[in-house]
């Protein structure tokens, strides 16, 4: 069963793996990270790493037992207690619950471990498959997300207030 981990620096290969092996995936329904994304990889991780450390983001990875990443789970701009969400799973595992799953422990880790209360996301309004899983995972729409929140694709805002589940 794979896991939710909080990245680190030994998750690099594992994270670029997924991300080269799911990129043409990715592009059909979130813009594409382009060549400079995966040319800068190195440089961008670290960035990542350092972003985290400071408290600014919270970045996490599915991990399977092979130790190979199924999906990036992010929490950005944690301030006054509330992040933005952004997600990616593996085309081999899309559609069997897995992203709904980890954005439930996401949440959960929101509370706990980062004190947030409140998350928000973005999806494009041709991503169903977001849609059923930010709705799945108890977030609700509040508002239209302009093109530049979505690399270009009009969409919709969902928030979820949180609550620490007994």
């Amino acid at each position: 069963m794979p896991e939710l981990k909080q990245l680190h620096a030994g998750h690099a290969p594992a994270v670029l793996a997924f991300e080269l092996a799911n990129r043409t995936y990715f592009a059909a329904s979130i813009s594409d990270r382009g060549d400079d994304f995966f040319d800068q990889f190195t440089d961008r991780y670290n960035a990542s790493l350092a972003e985290q450390e400071a408290g600014i983001c919270a970045f996490y990875v599915l991990v399977a037992e092979d130790g190979s990443v199924h999906g990036r789970f992010n929490l950005y701009d944690l301030e006054d207690g509330t992040a933005r969400l952004g997600y990616r799973v593996a085309e081999r595992v899309a559609g069997r619950g897995v992203a709904t799953a980890a954005v439930r422990e996401l949440c959960r880790l929101a509370v706990v471990r980062h004190g947030l209360r409140t998350l928000r996301a973005a999806t494009s309004h041709n991503n169903a498959a977001s849609q059923r899983v930010l709705t799945k995972a108890g977030f609700v729409p509040v508002g239209p997300a302009v093109p530049a929140d979505l690399g270009g694709k009009p969409g919709t805002w969902y928030q979820h207030d949180l609550v620490l589940q007994p």
